[in-house]
């Protein structure tokens, strides 16, 4: 927490710059006439309501200085949300195999990345742990010198000597809440359970809760061997799947849930739930292997319902085979702060492993240490988890998930080329759905604003002017244009891409500004102004192509569903000689041929860097 007072405060940009950029987002997705009412609810909200919101807010923001315009607003877009956690908000990160392919045994990961973990835990509690920093020059602020001279500088001015030498400190207020974390359902508005002081871990297998003690009474890890007979007794246990699989309801509408969780506490059950809620984190442990790259993230991002229990921070999963991932809760935190724990939990556990898979377990009672949860359930919860499953099931059946690995390279070349790798992969998804569908729609890409204090995300809008003239080249009238033609649209789509990155990292959007508005008036309960009213504005806010992109070498894929039901999900990661893309979709749309579109796009673009023509 070193920087983390001198953190500085999240922007709100003017109010002209985001009606301005807003308007620039909007002119691709829209004709002429539809542009030109747009353009007048922006006039007439900018010149009256819009003015006095936005003094509002300011004014409301002075006040607050500990925290930053969008942290309310934003936990209470996630909380207030109805709608199930599971495909619509929880994301997954899969981790690479362990190298030592003998240490990617189930129990023997199990134990080393559940040490690893708590080993972060007790880090970050003693606060250890070194801040996170986006360094623009790490030759110059990556280093043990500049670390232990930035040490006695007051937390006060930390963030200033860091700026000196470019490097940026990133906001670790959402740390706290990786562990003894849950989403508690509640009617309307859901909140967040921390409780530091449970010592505890759940693990679940085959739908059936265990829980044992991974820290001692002082706060010590316990040994790993015990750990390691512990989770060596419960995947030895041979105890039946629940009838009714309590985990579903995690999956339900937030209402219902609600509902359902007060009549769980009233039948007996709350010391039980309170051992879910507060345990460190959920361990997930599934009796099969993995069969491939969509099998994993079908598995990783929804399984099969009955051995997750989708509320908790996160869940560790780990299938019979040692294929590992995180899968995450949303409300409580951002990309940022789940990749560093990832990263860590992936280096300790396979650098420092704390057991080897020759390591005897420990000669101890697990009969005794490991507790499994039972839970009292009424004829009403059981028809709720029955229900429960029927919609999990039904809704599941739906989404198809697809992924492409493009080999002709990636960063490194296109570096070469002086283009912005992301630009590049976004630009393919504009070609690869004007291709398939003839049209340039809304397009989400998320980009965090941690480098202020209690920054979240802002939205880049991928689609523009530029990517959608390149695309139309591409794909209607590539023999038009030579490959020299096609470059120079490459690069101004790359420019502009880059400045939109800028703009969206030094919280200069406008999608979080336009959202703070509207809770404000919505808060003070104006009636909703016009320019929100305006089909433009709602069909821009949803989102077909929703994109996020995280590369990391502990990293093997990402995913999420699509946000909205004719949308695609797509996690991407632009890598030094190669391209990777997870598509999720829904009946409305074919995650599988957007795919070949994209790769059709790729191959285009490279063709046209080479000074190749391009096929029709």
């Amino acid at each position: 927490m070193h920087y983390q007072d001198s953190l500085p405060r999240l922007p709100i940009p003017k109010l002209e710059d985001t009606i301005r950029r807003y308007l620039s987002a909007q002119k691709p997705l829209l004709d002429d006439g539809q542009f030109r009412k747009t353009e007048q609810f922006c006039k007439n909200f900018e010149n009256g309501i819009g003015k006095e919101l936005h003094e509002q807010l300011v004014a409301q923001d002075k006040q607050n200085k500990h925290t930053s315009y969008i942290s309310g607003p934003w936990f209470d877009m996630y909380l207030s949300a109805r709608d199930s956690v599971v495909l619509n908000f929880n994301p997954f990160m899969a981790f690479n195999p362990d190298p030592k392919s003998e240490y990617n045994d189930q129990l023997t990961r199990a134990t080393n990345m559940t040490v690893s973990a708590i080993r972060f835990l007790k880090t970050l509690r003693d606060g250890l742990l070194e801040p996170e920093v986006f360094h623009l020059n790490p030759a110059k602020s990556d280093t043990d010198t500049f670390k232990r001279l930035i040490r006695f500088v007051p937390s006060s001015l930390s963030w200033y000597g860091a700026y000196l030498v470019n490097a940026y400190p990133l906001d670790m207020s959402q740390y706290f809440r990786l562990f003894n974390s849950t989403r508690l359902p509640k009617p309307s508005r859901d909140e967040l359970f921390t409780d530091d002081k449970a010592r505890h871990l759940l693990v679940l297998r085959k739908g059936n809760f265990y829980i044992f003690d991974v820290l001692d009474q002082d706060g010590n890890i316990v040994s790993p061997s015990e750990i390691q007979a512990h989770l060596k007794y419960i995947l030895s246990d041979s105890s039946p799947a629940p009838e009714f699989p309590l985990a579903y309801l995690t999956s339900e509408n937030r209402d219902i849930w609600a509902e359902l969780r007060q009549k769980l506490m009233s039948s007996g059950n709350e010391e039980s739930l309170r051992k879910v809620d507060s345990a460190v984190f959920c361990l997930c442990l599934d009796d099969f292997p993995i069969k491939d790259l969509v099998h994993l993230s079908h598995n990783m991002l929804h399984g099969d319902g009955t051995n997750r229990w989708f509320d908790k921070s996160f869940n560790l999963i780990i299938a019979k085979d040692g294929s590992a991932a995180v899968h995450f809760e949303h409300s409580w935190g951002d990309g940022v702060a789940v990749l560093r724990f990832f990263n860590e939990v992936f280096k300790d556990s396979t650098q420092i492993p704390a057991i080897t898979p020759q390591s005897q377990p420990a000669t101890a009672d697990s009969t005794v240490t490991v507790q499994k949860l039972n839970f009292k359930l009424t004829d009403a919860l059981k028809t709720g988890i029955t229900a429960a499953k029927e919609k999990f099931d039904a809704t599941m059946k739906t989404l198809t998930i697809d992924c492409l690995q493009f080999q002709r390279g990636g960063k490194e070349f296109l570096k070469k080329q002086k283009l912005s790798p992301d630009a590049v992969a976004q630009l393919a998804f504009q070609m690869a759905f004007l291709r398939q569908y003839g049209q340039t729609v809304a397009t989400y890409e998320s980009c965090s604003t941690a480098a202020f204090k209690h920054g979240r995300t802002e939205t880049i809008r991928p689609a523009s002017i530029y990517t959608k003239r390149c695309s139309e080249a591409f794909v209607r009238e590539p023999s038009r244009h030579s490959a020299g033609e096609l470059q120079q649209m490459m690069a101004e789509c790359s420019k502009y891409h880059g400045q939109l990155t800028k703009e969206a990292a030094m919280g200069q959007g406008f999608d979080r500004h336009l959202f703070a508005l509207r809770h404000l008036a919505a808060a003070k309960g104006i009636i909703l102004p016009e320019l929100y009213l305006d089909p433009a504005y709602g069909q821009i806010n949803h989102n077909v192509l929703s994109t996020s992109t995280l590369s990391s070498p502990a990293v093997n894929l990402g995913g999420f569903a699509p946000v909205v039901s004719d949308g695609f999900g797509v996690g991407y990661a632009v890598h030094g000689n190669w391209i990777g893309c997870n598509v999720s979709s829904y009946p409305g749309r074919n995650a599988r041929e957007f795919l070949q579109c994209v790769e059709k796009a790729l191959e285009d673009m490279f063709d046209a860097l080479e000074g190749k023509s391009i096929k029709s």
